[in-house]
């Protein structure tokens, strides 16, 4: 798949997005739902922009650590910091982030950002390979488990994968749970 071709499918999907945002409280039940067996693990989330799926309110009965991803350079692995409520500092593309006095944490369950998925587990991010990259690294050194969260309005027929493409383990939507078809 060329890049252009990527960024189309992107583009429609985040243009998807904007068009039917969905249901937030529905969102919210499905992730609680899902992060509720993993409560004391250490769980990586995103601080949600551009109108993305907000996980924060569905992650409000976890016990375990929470951390962000932090974008520390050009097509690098994330690393993540320990969040405990505290107010943010702005990294690059518009993300936010703990501060650098923030303790680093490995990730056992994360909750993915996306801008579209199809129902094998795949996924189309922004264009930066960041999770992709990051859950490689991750699965080398033990079990993760990568839940993406979008509206059901990100869902794309078929997402050709390439070979350094990071499968989802899970997709959380405001109209279902979806274990991806393998």
């Amino acid at each position: 798949m060329s890049r252009a071709d990527k960024a189309a499918l992107r583009a429609g999907a985040l243009a998807a997005r904007l068009r039917e945002p969905g249901d937030q409280q529905a969102i919210t039940r499905h992730l609680a739902l899902v992060v509720a067996p993993h409560a004391t693990r250490v769980l990586s989330t995103y601080w949600p922009m551009r109108g993305e799926a907000d996980p924060r309110p569905g992650l409000a009965g976890h016990r375990g650590p929470l951390c962000l991803p932090v974008v520390t350079g050009k097509a690098v692995p994330l690393v993540f910091r320990a969040w405990h409520g505290e107010a943010l500092v702005p990294g690059p593309f518009g993300t936010s982030h703990p501060a650098e006095s923030a303790a680093p944490l490995t990730p056992e369950v994360l909750v993915v950002p996306l801008a579209a998925f199809d129902r094998a587990g795949h996924r189309i991010g922004y264009g930066g390979g960041y999770y992709d990259r990051t859950l490689q690294l991750l699965r080398e050194s033990g079990p993760v488990t990568a839940i993406g969260l979008a509206f059901a309005s990100q869902e794309i027929a078929r997402i050709p994968s390439e070979p350094f493409d990071q499968l989802l383990d899970l997709i959380v939507t405001d109209h279902e749970i979806i274990h991806p078809l393998r």
